[in-house]
């Protein structure tokens, strides 16, 4: 069983970056096509989703504690995207919008997961 454990060919920490850039630039671009504050709520969620991942690239031996945190932020992500659900006259803006916290939310949170189910199956080959 290898050490390091790969979703969507890339390291968890640098699936939380990706993810993380993916929201900060899709907010950016939904606040400069709408100018609503409120567009920027993907940002708002990827820019702590990119500096864990960027911390947990840097600081190995808590690697643990920010991927879990990463995974709270994740979990924040598909649950306010779920807020389409009762929207009232949802723009095709706020609509992409939800999508996306939903959707690299929850492949985000499958890829940790599947990261942690990894690790504890490691534990217990290496007998700890």
């Amino acid at each position: 069983m290898s050490d390091e454990f790969r979703f969507l060919g890339q390291t968890i920490p640098n699936l939380a970056i990706i993810s993380g850039s993916i929201l900060i630039l899709w907010g950016i671009f939904a606040y400069l096509s709408s100018t609503a504050v409120t567009s920027l709520i993907p940002s708002f969620v990827g820019l702590p989703l990119l500096i864990l991942g960027v911390r947990s690239n840097k600081d190995k031996s808590n690697k643990h504690h920010y991927m879990h945190a990463s995974m709270i932020i994740a979990l924040f992500s598909v649950l306010g995207g779920l807020r389409i659900l009762t929207a009232e006259d949802p723009t095709d803006l706020m609509i992409a919008s939800h999508l996306i916290l939903i959707v690299v939310g929850t492949i985000f949170m499958v890829g940790g997961i599947l990261s942690f189910r990894h690790a504890r199956k490691l534990r217990e080959s290496l007998g700890e």
